[in-house]
């Protein structure tokens, strides 16, 4: 038990270009698959809304060159305190920038904004008070689940009173309103919750998936009513849901419960299912062409591609784990950086090692692609920035901000949204860095 409960905690958090082509090409993707179609009061070109930016793969949207070098001095734009503790990843949506945070001594879940052009504080909005869970895991917080916006409300999830509470805020931090999603109360490994929500058309879809009685739910954003509830097997896995258009429908992926599973997001109803990752996953499946991709560590290691034609046919897998961080998948390649931090480049369509490079791990925070560049940090603030190429690997850069990195990036045109802290214990303090050319 005291292994089975190692390797599981390892894994809470998450909570994942160019060879001849040109580096921008990878910008220009349809309305459709960048997800946001159906939100016009968002620009994926101005806009980073929710879980893994507006195209929902960890792929941003724009032409404009990207910072690849900074420091806690160097090219900061602004630098701004964070109240209370938290792992979720900062969203952006026109002028304002949202994070959710946690008092863990008073016990009070917030959603806090700020100005994007400045990093003043703007408002923090208290959602919940009491009721945090007993135990937690050291490297997970009450405040792992990153935010949603549709452009009018924020959509935020907290593990609150043995339960899965979901609030919906207008942008400027007032209660539309809030529901319970579901129970939540693990008992074999008390670990805490981090899956994000994720929107699709009218719904916000939320996953509670713990050795209980485990759920896929979906509200309705304007009035958080139930729409549909699809059961899922009692078991604790800690992936956030994606939507994706691939093989020519839209499909809800998710991976963990040994399965990579897909349903329909309009009503919750199984396109497919099969075998494969593990037990428990953290990483949010990523996708290219008909092909999908996931990897889970526990109890063993195992990274698949999976055809997502209804076939349910393993293209190909092998022995290594993304477990807390996603992949990116990218013109038939697939990027990760291995909790271990060992960065691997694999075919898709085979599985066929291209390179792979030994970095510095662990890893929680997952990979970014702009501007033509790969940006994933390492737990210890190191963020490394290289080349998309899948003949070799080509390093751009290593840049050291704050003394811990597990949340993951937002990039917006030519800036980087970095949540970081700095210290430890007593004297540990949060920051939200805005990184571009001065």
């Amino acid at each position: 038990m005291r292994l089975a409960q190692r390797w599981i905690g390892l894994g809470l958090l998450f909570g994942t270009l160019t060879c001849a082509a040109s580096p921008l090409a990878v910008q220009v993707v349809s309305a459709q698959d960048r997800g946001i179609g159906d939100f016009p009061k968002l620009s994926a070109e101005r806009d980073w809304p929710w879980w893994r930016g507006p195209s929902r793969n960890g792929v941003a949207v724009g032409a404009e060159p990207v910072l690849t070098k900074w420091s806690n001095t160097e090219n900061v734009l602004w630098k701004t305190p964070v109240p209370g503790r938290g792992h979720s990843s900062p969203i952006i949506v026109g002028d304002r920038v949202f994070l959710t945070t946690a008092d863990e001594a008073q016990k009070v879940h917030s959603v806090l904004a700020f100005d994007r052009q400045t990093g003043k504080s703007l408002w923090k909005t208290d959602v919940s008070k009491g009721g945090f869970p007993a135990k937690n895991h050291a490297k997970n917080t009450e405040a792992s689940s990153t935010l949603a916006c549709d452009g009018e409300r924020l959509f935020a999830t907290f593990y609150h009173r043995d339960t899965v509470q979901a609030t919906a805020l207008d942008l400027d931090g007032k209660r539309v309103w809030q529901e319970t999603v579901g129970p939540f109360r693990p008992r074999t490994y008390e670990y805490g919750y981090a899956p994000s929500p994720t929107l699709y058309r009218e719904t916000v879809i939320i996953a509670t998936e713990f050795d209980g009685e485990s759920a896929i739910t979906a509200l309705d954003r304007q009035t958080g009513k139930q729409v549909w509830r699809t059961p899922r097997k009692s078991s604790i896995t800690f992936s956030t849901p994606v939507v994706a258009h691939v093989a020519g429908k839209d499909q809800l992926l998710i991976s963990g419960t040994n399965q990579v599973s897909s349903y329909d997001p309009a009503n919750g109803k199984s396109l497919w299912a099969a075998d494969g990752t593990t037990f428990a996953t953290c990483g949010t499946m990523v996708w290219d062409g008909d092909i999908v991709f996931a990897s889970g560590g526990y109890p063993k290691a195992e990274t698949l591609a999976v055809k997502a034609d209804g076939s349910g046919k393993v293209l190909w897998s092998n022995n290594q784990k993304c477990y807390e961080e996603s992949m990116l998948a990218y013109q038939g390649y697939v990027y990760a950086l291995t909790g271990s931090g060992v960065l691997f480049c694999w075919r898709g369509t085979d599985g066929k090692e291209m390179w792979k490079q030994r970095l510095q791990g662990p890893v929680s925070s997952s990979p970014v692609l702009a501007g033509g560049h790969i940006y994933q940090a390492n737990e210890r603030g190191v963020c490394y920035v290289f080349k998309p190429n899948p003949e070799k690997f080509e390093s751009v850069a290593e840049n050291q901000l704050g003394d811990e990195a597990f949340p993951s990036p937002a990039i917006i045109g030519n800036q980087i949204f970095i949540r970081t802290a700095t210290g430890s214990g007593q004297g540990r303090k949060e920051f939200l860095y805005c990184l571009g050319q001065k």
